[in-house]
């Protein structure tokens, strides 16, 4: 005599469910896991935080697209978590009755005797209550799979890959760009031709779709559904590959706070841009200077100064140090493209010590680790270093102007190390005798000038 078919059905009260395989991770765990990525540690960081091997965070997040694929909200506690299920399986094995469990664990008797009949193992041929497959079970019952939109509409769907991955085209239609470049699963190729599309962002997608469709409530979709598309495998709605049509060219989705958490150890309380005296923020006094690099092929650069109150520019030589391109780079060894810390320094100091003492007050720089010296800095020329706020060029104004004007001469992506010193004071030169409309039509020149003979009559003046 065999079982009856539905014997199962009929014991747990719960169709049969087709095993997937092994149980996957308990939920509770990967909402750890996404909360230490949220809090900026990296994928193998936050996995081993979380119990599991570096190369399994690294798959979670790279399966997910660097974006959570569940909601972090903490359980409201309505359903029974993990360890009640555990302290339900001891007291089951002990011979507890539903009863004496549910006074135990303060639940109630039919909660518990649901969940011993529905969520045990049946494998054995009878009902065996483990805490492990009852949580694989129930995480399994409770999904609720949604068809994405982009899935489900066409129409939009059509819109929405048109928008974000549509050729670029001449007047008479004919598409310009480079030709096809395979995707490789990777962020943007470096230093390689990208994909030409109309490349709208899903924020701009999103809101025009108002504006094309005003009386067709179908016709919607958040900016958030789009990037989901994308970047969450699994979801059926945008192939992957069109990650390539973002402005980022992002194949994983990079967390805010990580964005913002990069080290930053040489920037502390006392140089940040808060603390800057108050006179460098009105230009009336001169002294106060803006500081930057522009970056060439190779790890070129070149130092950039601008006096805040003159206009005047100082463009400082950064060669590459000797053994460039011939020894194999070692790491955390020395820089050897001319901007790590030690040349910067040296560089930089060359360069503010033939001002006089009264026209070096201040630098402000961004928060770029070839300055991470400023100490030293400080102490050999006298002028106390500032750096600006992350991502925040905008309060180096002065400074980004003349990065700007300076791309005539020195375009991005050529070599900026073949211009020798003199080269770069010539450029200089003629910067600073262009007139200025900030300057009432003077040049940066003449005010500096100025400048100096102010100091050297006050100086005299005080001597006297």
């Amino acid at each position: 005599m065999g079982r009856h078919p539905n014997w199962m059905v009929t014991q747990t009260g719960r169709p049969a469910m087709r095993s997937p395989g092994r149980p996957p991770i308990r939920r509770e765990v990967g909402r750890a896991f996404w909360l230490k990525v949220a809090e900026g540690l990296s994928s193998e960081e936050a996995g081993i935080a979380v119990g599991v091997s570096q190369a399994v965070g690294s798959r979670w997040f790279r399966e997910g697209g660097g974006m959570p694929p569940f909601s972090l909200a903490p359980s409201s506690g309505r359903y029974l978590s993990f360890a009640e299920r555990e302290e339900i399986s001891l007291l089951w094995a002990k011979g507890h009755g539903p009863r004496g469990i549910a006074r135990i664990i303060g639940r109630s008797p039919s909660t518990v005797s649901r969940e011993l009949r529905r969520n045990a193992a049946t494998r054995g041929g009878k009902l065996d209550y483990r805490a492990s497959v009852a949580q694989w079970k129930a995480e399994l019952v409770a999904r609720r799979p949604k068809t994405a939109k982009l899935v489900e509409n066409e129409r939009l769907h059509d819109y929405v890959q048109q928008r974000l991955s549509g050729e670029v085209c001449r007047r008479d239609g004919t598409p310009v760009g480079p030709a096809a470049i395979p995707w490789t699963g990777r962020n943007k190729p470096y230093r390689r031709d990208r994909r030409w599309a109309t490349a709208w962002s899903p924020e701009q997608i999103s809101h025009r779709l108002k504006i094309d469709f005003p009386d067709d409530e179908s016709m919607r979709i958040s900016h958030e559904a789009i990037y989901q598309s994308l970047f969450i495998q699994g979801r059926g709605a945008l192939k992957r590959e069109l990650v390539t049509c973002l402005r980022t060219g992002r194949a994983l989705r990079e967390p805010r706070v990580r964005s913002r958490n990069k080290p930053q150890g040489h920037v502390t309380a006392d140089v940040v841009l808060s603390e800057r005296p108050a006179e460098a923020a009105d230009r009336a006094i001169p002294g106060h200077w803006e500081g930057d690099l522009i970056i060439g092929t190779g790890r070129s650069a070149i130092g950039t100064l601008v006096e805040r109150s003159s206009r005047s520019t100082l463009l400082v030589h950064l060669p590459r140090l000797e053994g460039w391109s011939e020894n194999p780079s070692v790491k955390n060894g020395p820089s050897l493209g001319g901007y790590g810390a030690i040349a910067m320094n040296a560089a930089l100091t060359a360069s503010m010590t033939m001002l006089p003492e009264q026209l070096r007050r201040t630098l402000t720089w961004d928060r770029g680790k070839e300055l991470s010296g400023h100490a030293l800095f400080t102490l050999e020329t006298g002028t106390k270093v500032y750096f600006a706020d992350p991502h925040s060029p905008w309060q180096r104004p002065t400074n980004e102007n003349t990065n700007g004007l300076l791309r005539q001469y020195f375009p991005k992506g050529t070599d900026l190390s073949r211009w020798p010193a003199e080269d770069l004071e010539a450029v200089a030169l003629a910067l600073n005798n262009r007139p200025r409309k900030a300057l009432d039509w003077r040049t940066p020149a003449e005010v500096f000038e100025e400048q100096l003979r102010s100091l050297q009559q006050h100086g005299v003046a005080s001597t006297g």
